[in-house]
């Protein structure tokens, strides 16, 4: 261990005329050594508290060198140094304590000390402070009072060390009572700042709420109110059972290992779990990929699961340490419930601890008790680790017990708590004893930039989305949804599903396939008819059809919403399936819902209600939605002075798929300004909001030239907007058309202002005609974890004689551009271009044509595209 490498040093110190190499050396020498042992397998509490003790006689020494024992000052060790808990990169946070404030001959001997330290390569945090200013910190500010707490006496006078400890104690300030206010006031700002979740895809390990601080703050509120320096008092005062206990402990050992590993990893303090480093410890840690679970994600989920027990052991030591402390003098006021529960100071509690074993089946009914008493502030900790103690009785025989079937079912009826009880379950076992598939992904990651949560924190918030369509208050968000989700006859049905609909994750094959026969098996045996059990059961097969069909297919097109329409059914799948699909995006990643998405569902759900309406057997035809479009655009024009005559030449030139992609008001807007405008030999620029597709219009007309569409496309990339939809028409009279549909990086429309600026870039940037080639630009970090291939495929739509071409590639700076430059470059027209992006990857769908207007069937002219797109794609 390091401290065998004291003689050594001594042994230096005592030739060398400059001590400071000798420090060095030896400080290297022990990190490597350090490190050796930790990859041998070395426990690492062992590890940690070894790195203590040698700074330990690290600094000893050094004070030593730089001051006598006639001074009246000494060194102590504070916040994790002090605890004798040091990682590879940790700080070395220390106080140097003195009787006066320094002048003369101290003050330069103290800041010779701070800077050799310094020198020594130490990452050092010091304060110089006197007795009375160090109390005056401690009143003024409960973290300096938490760092004195943990203090720890290393050299010089140690009088003065024992007189400091003695001035802030808790007889002194800070009592206990407002030391355990503040630093739970202190922890729910931190946890605040995580969003309050363990399961943030970049996790920092200290300070995360279930992290390392987590920990440290139980191990607070003990030595300030018990005066007690170990966890395992903890046991002795019946505040932990023996199991919670080494849950605790193990969970501490478990990120201590991983804080240990990262620290060796990036050579700096860095608590930060970031995708990078996730793929390199879980190698260390000896995880390797399976089928459907890769190394990092069976890491992540060991990771999740433990930080999740932590934060659950923190929420109950608190409250209990509540009761303990700050209720100490004050009895419990108890109303009785019924039988087996009542409330004592506005929490619930069981009558008698026996209940459970007793009556199991009062498990269930405690969440139901939650529910139907909305003035219940929560669970007793007590009750909470009775519940806990006895999950092992949810067994096969208690699933099929009617009572736990009828309960169940109930709470999913409840009008109220819904979502708040769930959680309750899942995070005391409920759920998963009760639903053992559930279990399977608790704490499962997908390795990806889409899915920001876990599965079952995913799920959780599923319905939490799916609830909020209920609350009248919430109307205003999706008025659509809110308005449907009235309509159910049956909500539970929906939420069963949404509770089934990525349970088969990381089981291998289709989850939505192998979760829909989980669900319907978990309806049957609830005695749910078999219509609602198909009903379950194809909600939950069928969850990414309708996100599909709208993201990545022309849902103007009447044969697509038929089609869709067809996959449906019936207006009643069809509520069902639109309410989880929107609850289910939004769920996946909450920053990436935009006012687009949420308008590209409610017009296909529009759209196929009215078929389904009008029936299956009679769609509706193309050349009658055409025309009910043209009527209603050519009125508007006429309205704004235009004549009938004007308005014919122009659609003369433009295509039936033109009329089919647009609405009437955007027909309408178009052609008020091609008809206001009679020179395309510059482009013309016009900018708007668009309400109905949630989204900003930028319609570019011009002379049709080569890389026209690229360039366009470039100048969009460097005002840096979100390109959603991109459509492109020429007019028979070769002007080129081009619509984009953006909004800003964080989904936001584009400000008056920003929106002018834009159309002065691209009026400017459009003039000269010549442009180069956009070059593939690196990768920036998070989506290089991520890296992979691109994938290409091309397929034929024969009925409009077009070739699609759909593009799964590492999503980038400037991608459009780069694939609309590859497609001029190949003599190809471009007619449309879905844009969709998942976490990291792009998943983009381009309709076009060669130069005549026909689809692309010559193989060798596809195989020459592909290797042309591959050689951009892949070349970052």
């Amino acid at each position: 261990m390091p401290t065998s490498l004291l003689p050594q040093l001594d042994q230096e110190l005592a030739q060398a005329a400059d001590p400071l190499a000798a420090f060095r050396g030896i400080i290297a020498r022990s990190k490597t050594i350090l490190a050796d042992r930790f990859h041998a397998g070395d426990s690492v509490e062992d590890l940690v508290h070894a790195r203590s003790n040698f700074m330990d006689q690290m600094l000893q020494r050094a004070w030593r060198h730089f001051l006598s024992s006639d001074d009246n000052a000494c060194l102590i060790a504070v916040g994790g140094y002090g605890r004798g808990e040091l990682h590879p990169a940790s700080d070395v946070d220390v106080l140097i304590l003195v009787g006066d404030i320094p002048e003369g001959k101290q003050a330069e001997n103290i800041e010779q000390l701070v800077t050799f330290l310094w020198d020594m390569g130490l990452e050092i945090g010091h304060s110089v402070r006197t007795l009375e200013q160090c109390v005056e910190a401690a009143i003024a500010d409960v973290t300096i009072v938490t760092n004195l707490m943990e203090s720890r006496y290393l050299a010089g006078n140690e009088t003065l060390f024992r007189k400091m400890k003695k001035a802030t104690a808790s007889d002194k300030i800070w009592p206990s009572d407002a030391f355990f206010s503040a630093k739970w006031k202190e922890q729910k700002a931190r946890h605040a700042r995580f969003g309050d979740t363990a399961y943030n895809l970049e996790p920092n390990i200290k300070s995360n709420p279930g992290g390392l601080r987590d920990i440290q703050m139980i191990g607070w509120v003990v030595k300030r109110h018990f005066h007690a320096e170990r966890l395992s008092e903890l046991l002795h005062r019946g505040f932990l059972t023996e199991t919670e206990y080494h849950a605790l402990k193990a969970g501490q050992f478990k990120l201590w290992k991983i804080r240990f590993a990262l620290h060796l990893l990036t050579g700096r303090h860095d608590d930060r779990l970031l995708f990078e480093h996730q793929r390199s410890i879980a190698r260390q840690f000896g995880y390797c990929d399976a089928d459907s679970n890769l190394a990092v994600e069976q890491f992540m989920q060991d990771y999740y699961r433990t930080v999740m027990e932590l934060n659950r052991l923190n929420e109950m030591l608190l409250q209990l340490f509540q009761e303990a402390i700050l209720y100490e003098n004050t009895p419990c006021a108890t109303i009785k419930i019924n039988n087996r529960f009542q409330s004592c100071n506005g929490y619930l509690e069981v009558r008698n601890n026996a209940i459970f074993a007793r009556y199991p089946i009062a498990i269930l009914e405690l969440f139901l008790v939650l529910q139907e008493h909305p003035e219940l502030q929560g669970v007793r900790a007590s009750t909470i680790r009775l519940v806990r103690a006895h999950l092992h009785l949810i067994d096969d025989r208690y699933r099929k017990d009617i009572r736990a079937r009828s309960l169940f079912l109930e709470i999913l009826r409840q009008p109220q708590g819904i979502t708040q009880v769930l959680r309750r379950m899942h995070s005391y076992g409920v759920l998963a004893a009760y639903i053992p598939a559930f279990a399977n992904i608790t704490g499962r990651m997908q390795f990806d930039l889409f899915h920001v949560f876990t599965v079952d924190e995913h799920t959780l918030m599923l319905l939490r989305n799916l609830r909020r369509f209920s609350v009248a208050e919430f109307e205003d968000e999706f008025p659509l949804c809110s308005k449907v989700f009235k309509q159910l006859i049956k909500p539970e049905l929906l939420y069963i599903a949404g509770l089934f609909h990525d349970i088969a994750k990381g089981r291998g094959g289709s989850h939505a396939v192998l979760g829909a026969e989980d669900a319907k098996a978990f309806c049957k045996l609830h005695d749910l008819s078999d219509y609602d059990a198909e009903m379950v059961a194809w909600i939950v097969r069928s969850h990414l059809l309708m996100s599909g069909t709208a993201q990545r297919q022309d849902i103007e097109d009447p044969l697509v919403v038929q089609g869709f329409a067809s996959q449906v059914g019936d207006r009643s799948r069809l509520d069902y399936l639109f309410l989880l699909t929107v609850a289910d995006i939004r769920a996946t990643n909450p920053k990436r819902w935009t006012s687009w998405k949420s308008s590209l569902l409610n017009r296909l759900y529009h759209s196929t209600r009215q078929t389904l309406i009008r029936g299956l057997e009679s769609p509706l035809g193309q050349d009658e939605l055409i025309q009910a479009k043209q009527t209603e655009a050519r009125r508007l024009l006429m309205d704004q002075g235009f004549d009938s005559q004007h308005i014919n030449h122009l659609w003369m030139g433009l295509s039936l798929e033109y009329f089919l992609q647009n609405d009437p008001e955007e027909i309408a807007w178009h052609g008020d300004r091609i008809l206001s405008e009679s020179d395309f030999s510059k482009p013309l620029v016009a900018l708007r909001k668009s309400v109905s597709r949630g989204c900003d219009e930028i319609f570019i007309a011009q002379n049709d030239r080569k890389n026209l569409f690229a360039q366009c496309t470039a100048l969009i990339d460097q005002l840096h907007l979100n390109v959603l939809e991109a459509r492109i028409q020429t007019t028979d009279s070769r002007i080129a058309l081009n619509s984009f549909f953006v909004l800003e990086m964080d989904g936001q429309h584009m400000t008056p202002e920003r929106a002018k600026d834009a159309q002065d870039v691209l009026q400017a940037g459009l003039q000269n005609a010549s442009a180069t080639a956009p070059r593939a630009r690196p990768l920036p970090r998070r989506l290089q974890q991520f890296s992979s291939n691109s994938e290409i495929s091309i397929s034929q739509d024969l009925h409009k004689h077009h070739t699609r071409l759909h593009i799964k590639s590492m999503d980038r700076p400037g991608l459009l551009s780069l694939i609309a430059w590859v497609l001029a470059e190949q003599g190809l027209r471009l007619l449309n271009a879905k844009i969709t992006t998942l976490g990291a990857m792009a998943d983009d769908v381009f309709t076009l044509t060669d130069a005549n207007g026909q689809p692309l069937e010559d193989e060798a002219r596809i195989r020459q595209l592909v290797e042309a797109l591959l050689a951009q794609l892949d070349s970052g």
